[in-house]
């Protein structure tokens, strides 16, 4: 009784982290949800304020805080229908929407500022499954005596990365829904410093692991199921760090450019192949390491791309820089730490760990990067 009790027990938790991996696939047909940009300026006794953002999310309301999808939202419908109209269908919808939203937004220049909907850009529809980033103008005017600029950015609105624009020492923040900015001081000077900007970007790593990053996810876990123990862990672990480090600071200073059509479908295949490996291999060798290593490289350039979206500020690139880095990290090693509360420690001395679960997990791991990969070759 005992023994067939065991493995039931065994079973449902088999079947429970299968199901839970191939869920991560779910994305694959997903429009992830990307923070909003929002440059200001302030001239001539003008404020100018210009937003990139999905606003067919925001036509939707759908509540993007916390949200990593628009998928996962019960108006996911209504969002399909405005992201598959064309720009100029769209654009009087906009007009609309842009006229009734600047009273959500509490901008204040000296005192509240009566905005004005100068305009939107949308582009062409484009692939469907991704993002589309319209620009919406607002303008207004500021008393000639106002030092200072806040906004607070609206609930629901998800993130924010706040620009200022023609001075010295520009600021450069982060914003979640409902939050406000500090007073920002128009004459310039308000960048943040090392430490403050090394703290802001580590959030934003962690979250590009935690819950947004699911191909970064799923290539940790491979590395994981091919032992759970802490040597051969450790070694991987370290040459994919040093390697997308590597990258990441090269992208983002611009001395590597490579086309995210190219990168993306590369990642994918990077999942396949380790997931792969864990079926055939049982230890790891040492051109396993140069194979994570070199797989590193180019995950370290889809961060940088994803890093770019932020805009790093110039003053204080490098510890913006490792901030992400670090926060990356952070989210890398609670993947780890996860998996090993989960499964490591209760089987991985067990004689079937590896047929039971390491090989079935890494088979549906393989699955869903193969199936990532010919969507992001073929579909894109």
């Amino acid at each position: 009784m005992a023994r067939t009790f065991h493995a039931m027990h065994l079973k449902l938790r088999l079947l429970a982290l299968l199901s839970s991996l191939w869920c991560l696939c779910l994305p694959v047909h997903a429009h992830e949800v990307t923070p909003s940009i929002a440059d200001f300026s302030v001239a001539d006794g003008q404020l100018t304020m210009e937003f990139r953002l999905n606003v067919e999310a925001f036509l939707a309301g759908i509540d993007l805080d916390g949200m990593s999808d628009t998928d996962e939202s019960e108006l996911s419908g209504r969002y399909d229908s405005y992201r598959a109209m064309g720009s100029a269908e769209l654009e009087p919808l906009v007009r609309e929407f842009a006229i009734k939203w600047i009273e959500r937004l509490g901008v204040t220049v000296g005192g509240p500022v009566e905005l004005s909907f100068e305009g939107a850009r949308i582009p062409v529809i484009g692939d469907t499954d991704l993002p589309r980033a319209s620009h919406i103008l607002f303008a207004g005017p500021v008393p000639e005596s106002a030092r200072d600029f806040q906004i607070t950015w609206p609930g629901g609105a998800g993130d924010l990365v706040l620009r200022q624009q023609g001075v010295e020492a520009p600021y450069t923040g982060y914003l979640k829904g409902g939050e406000t900015s500090p007073a920002i001081a128009l004459a310039g000077g308000a960048a943040l410093g090392p430490w403050a900007t090394f703290q802001s970007y580590i959030p934003i790593g962690f979250e590009h692991i935690l819950p947004y990053g699911i191909d970064h996810i799923l290539f940790v876990l491979g590395l994981f199921f091919l032992s759970p123990r802490l040597r051969p862990l450790v070694w991987q672990i370290s040459a994919f760090t040093l390697a997308h480090t590597l990258t990441l600071a090269l992208g983002t200073l611009g001395v590597v450019r490579i086309n995210p059509e190219i990168v993306e479908p590369l990642i994918a295949l990077s999942i396949v192949f380790v997931a792969l490996e864990n079926v055939f291999i049982r230890r790891l060798y040492p051109w396993r390491v140069l194979v994570v290593f070199g797989f590193g490289l180019l995950h370290g350039l889809g961060f940088a791309s994803v890093l770019g979206e932020y805009g790093l500020p110039a003053a204080q690139f490098i510890p913006a820089l490792v901030g992400f880095n670090i926060g990356v990290e952070i989210g890398q090693l609670t993947v780890i730490a996860i998996a090993f509360l989960s499964v490591g420690l209760w089987f991985r001395d067990r004689g079937w760990y590896r047929g039971r679960i390491a090989i079935p997990a890494s088979l549906v791991i393989a699955g869903i990067g193969m199936y990532w990969c010919v969507e992001r070759v073929y579909l894109t």
